[in-house]
């Protein structure tokens, strides 16, 4: 195996041994988690050595393990995957940082539990995005379900319990009832598990069936949210908001867009998918996906609910994306994933550092907020004006791409679908703002100790340390960053979504 072979092989490497070190060092605090963040910045640099090889649409290809003569476990490097391993591996290192701040640094096994299965979503993730076929792809799709189970139920309550049985099932159930048939049928039609670039079905293939068989990967792909298979999202949200940034930002739903893509541009390809009117139909069900989750938002006032729904409607914006069959669709849809990834952590760790200031949870307490927490609310502002579209950020470039890709499809109804949603995403963003930033402070309940104690008249709210506020302030950053210069980074989403 050459050098480059290795590099995949030690991208999948660090996050194990980062786990490793995490159990071995569980009794020596700040090492323990120390232990994800050496093994995150080891895995983003080695991602950074594998961009010369496909910047310009080549692959590192390396075989694991061959079971059958036509299935192997294979990783297979493309400008595609570098996106997904390299943001998650950035936001991975900002994540455990945050999560010492949040969630303390306390020799308990709780925490080393959690920080041991954050180091193995990382690994399960990269397998993913590296996966050279649908064999590989499933195996690790699967493996990160089991391994996200304990960090959705971290907390031990029957309300994690149920939302942990509420993951499982729709994760475990989706793939097996659907996500596998898929697959197999997927075999039987073209001979291969590989993925292939413009697609791997031949000219013979029966559309009715291909028609049956991207709908099974539609729906068996429930990592990606859409309308009917999304409920699980909102319910993993009893988890610690660190949980909750790892599912919505690091790692999860963004291997479902992944997949979905993988989908359409390498098993299916965009010409096959023109023909049998599949993209049509991706558009509708991202469509539906996308006004449900914002007109649910609209009426929350849980911050996290909140959050949780806009998740699920940006998913789709990037599923969107790439049903337009257009290279600005698609290349909005791939830089959505990369700023919606930054923009939203922001936005969890902004309600997080709330939380652990105040114990307020509902957007209706936030009142004036911002004048005790000006860090926080500064964050949250950045990645509200992302989500929502708006300049300077990477959000306002991800959707003027995703404009140009509609017109570029002749797709006016998504053209309606994007403009209504983005109304929306300011309506529920922006009332938060206006109330934090401008309102009269929360009134302090009888029994409270003065002006700006949480809702139980705890101490004045101030806020919290630097392991919190930093990582909430780097991702900001990143969020204007990548609005204002995103050069480096489209011209590698052009060649992964082309």
């Amino acid at each position: 195996m050459d050098a480059a072979g290795l590099a995949p092989l030690l991208a999948l490497l660090a996050p194990l041994l980062g786990a490793a070190g995490v159990v071995l060092l569980r009794h020596r605090t700040p090492a323990r988690e120390l232990c994800g963040v050496v093994a995150g910045i080891a895995q983003f640099g080695l991602v950074a050595t594998m961009v010369p090889a496909v910047r310009d649409g080549g692959t590192i290809s390396v075989t694991l393990s061959t079971f059958l003569p036509e299935a192997s476990i294979a990783l297979r490097v493309d400008a595609l995957g570098v996106v997904l391993a390299g943001t998650a591996a950035v936001l991975w290192v900002l994540t455990t940082l945050y999560a010492m701040g949040y969630l303390g640094t306390a020799a308990d096994p709780a925490l080393t539990r959690f920080h041991a299965f954050f180091c193995l979503t990382m690994a399960a993730t990269v397998g993913v995005a590296f996966s050279a076929n649908l064999i590989t792809l499933y195996l690790f799709y699967e493996a990160l379900t089991f391994i996200t189970y304990p960090l959705v139920t971290h907390t031990g309550t029957p309300d994690a319990a149920r939302g942990g049985r509420r993951y499982l099932a729709y994760q475990l159930g989706s793939g097996i009832a659907f996500l596998l048939p898929a697959i197999v049928l997927t075999y039987i039609e073209a001979g291969t598990f590989d993925f292939v670039r413009g697609g791997i079905f031949g000219p013979d293939a029966g559309g009715a069936l291909l028609v049956v068989v991207y709908v099974l990967y539609l729906l068996g792909i429930a990592k990606a949210a859409l309308v009917p298979v999304h409920s699980w999202l909102p319910a993993a949200m009893v988890a610690p908001v660190p949980v909750s940034a790892l599912l919505h930002a690091v790692a999860v739903v963004n291997v479902g867009v992944f997949c979905v893509l993988r989908v359409v541009l390498d098993v299916f390809g965009a010409d096959l998918v023109a023909e049998l009117g599949l993209g049509v139909l991706t558009l509708v069900v991202a469509s539906v996906t996308i006004l449900f989750a914002s007109f649910f938002a609209l009426r929350l006032d849980n911050l996290k609910g909140i959050l949780a729904y806009s998740t699920i409607g940006q998913l789709s914006y990037m599923i969107l994306g790439v049903g337009l069959l257009s290279p600005a669709g698609r290349t909005g849809a791939v830089l959505h994933l990369v700023g919606h990834s930054f923009s939203k952590i922001t936005l969890f760790f902004a309600v997080g550092s709330v939380y652990a200031a105040s114990h307020r949870t509902l957007a209706s307490e936030l009142r004036g907020i911002g004048r005790q927490l000006p860090w926080t609310m500064a964050a949250f502002a950045i990645g509200a004006l992302s989500i929502i579209g708006l300049p300077p950020t990477v959000g306002f470039v991800a959707k003027y791409f995703l404009f140009v890709g509609a017109v570029e499809a002749g797709q006016w109804a998504a053209l309606v679908v994007l403009s209504v949603s983005t109304l929306l995403s300011a309506g529920y963003y922006l009332r938060i703002l206006r109330s934090a930033l401008f309102d009269a402070p929360l009134a302090v309940p009888a029994g409270g100790s003065g002006e700006g104690a949480g809702p139980l008249g705890g101490p004045t709210v101030t806020e919290r340390g630097a392991l919190v506020v930093v990582p909430m302030l780097v991702t900001a950053a990143v969020t204007l960053l990548l609005g204002v210069a995103p050069g480096l980074l489209l011209d590698l989403i052009r060649v992964s979504s082309g």
